[in-house]
């Protein structure tokens, strides 16, 4: 019987304790769908953020490209102007340059026509030089073989003369009859 009183006064006892692990089970419950709910609705939040996110960016992406053929021409002929500013300027450059070069071209033909005007004059005023020097070269060998000559004639003459003296003076000198004999001796 004890064990039948133990069971009989546990019995409300125990049905109390599990009235009460009952009504803690069911707020757990609630506590967890209420937390599941709560997930729910802030995975739910949170996705259509995102959705939100990303159909902001393919809206705005969406429109970047719709304005991309517009830029790329815009592109393409800012770029074709500079092309064509850059050509323009260096079909100028080539110009002033071609120019430049010509003239240059025509001052140095000027310049060497007058090197060469100014080298044949030079080698005409040295050919006369030449010829002249030449001349008076001639006529300086002509004028010392003339000095020459005559200086030659002098001694030939001063030596016949001298000869003649000499020739004179040995006869003299024989003629005289003493004086020869004893000179020889």
């Amino acid at each position: 019987m004890t064990v039948e009183t133990e069971t009989a006064a546990s019995g409300p006892a125990a049905i109390r304790e599990l009235k009460m692990t009952v009504f803690a089970l069911r707020e757990e419950l609630e506590r967890a769908r209420r937390d599941t709910d709560e997930a729910v609705r802030q995975g739910v939040s949170a996705a259509n953020a995102e959705i939100g996110q990303l159909k902001a960016t393919i809206t705005a992406l969406r429109d970047e490209l719709q304005k991309w053929p517009i830029r790329r021409d815009e592109a393409a002929r800012l770029a074709q102007a500079a092309n064509l500013d850059e050509i323009k300027q260096l079909k100028a450059s080539i110009a002033a340059l071609r120019e430049t070069l010509e003239a240059a071209k025509v001052g140095q033909e000027a310049a060497v026509r007058q090197a060469v005007v100014a080298a044949q004059d030079e080698i005409a005023q040295l050919r006369s030089t030449a010829a002249a020097l030449r001349g008076a070269l001639e006529q300086a060998n002509i004028t010392k073989q003339g000095e020459i000559a005559a200086a030659r004639a002098r001694d030939n003459a001063e030596l016949v003369q001298l000869q003649a003296t000499v020739r004179e003076l040995r006869e003299k000198l024989q003629a005289v009859p003493g004086k020869g004999a004893k000179q020889k001796s």
